[in-house]
């Protein structure tokens, strides 16, 4: 078992998580990418609304804000496909969509962030929108990990 689970911060539990879900998967992740997956999990772990999305309306809604809105809105936007291609893929069957469809939008939220910044944030999101694909099986190697039933 996960010591992490017993005593750890949210954080430390989301790390551990995702350190394990990287080697399971084959594809350990540095420290840029397993960082910010950390940092979605956080910021969406308590998100009722996750789901209930219309991701590609939401990327459309996004493209027509400027600025700093727009910037947000992609990363948001980015984030939410990231989390439903990895770790709720059955969505995307419900919704008669593939997984592709969420990575497709979730790349180019993140490819539209970098697009929108300066410089170091733009390269961390060009990073990340190239390697997107990476973090989602990361995600989905995560859903088939033997975690205790109090995470289930």
């Amino acid at each position: 078992m996960i010591e992490a689970f017993h005593h750890g911060t949210p954080a430390q539990v989301w790390q551990e998580l995702v350190q394990q879900a990287a080697r399971h998967a084959g594809h350990p992740l540095d420290e840029t990418h397993e960082s910010h997956l950390v940092f979605v999990l956080l910021r969406f772990q308590r998100d009722a609304q996750l789901l209930s999305h219309t991701h590609g309306l939401d990327w459309l809604d996004a493209l027509e804000q400027v600025g700093s809105a727009r910037t947000e809105a992609l990363r948001d936007v980015g984030d939410r496909c990231l989390l439903v291609a990895g770790l709720f893929p059955q969505l995307a069957e419900r919704r008669r969509v593939s997984v592709g469809y969420y990575v497709d939008i979730g790349r180019a939220a993140y490819q539209g962030v970098a697009d929108a910044s300066r410089r170091a944030y733009a390269a961390l999101y060009e990073q990340l929108a190239a390697s997107y694909r990476e973090l989602v099986h990361t995600l989905s190697a995560m859903r088939r990990l033997d975690v205790p039933a109090v995470l289930h």
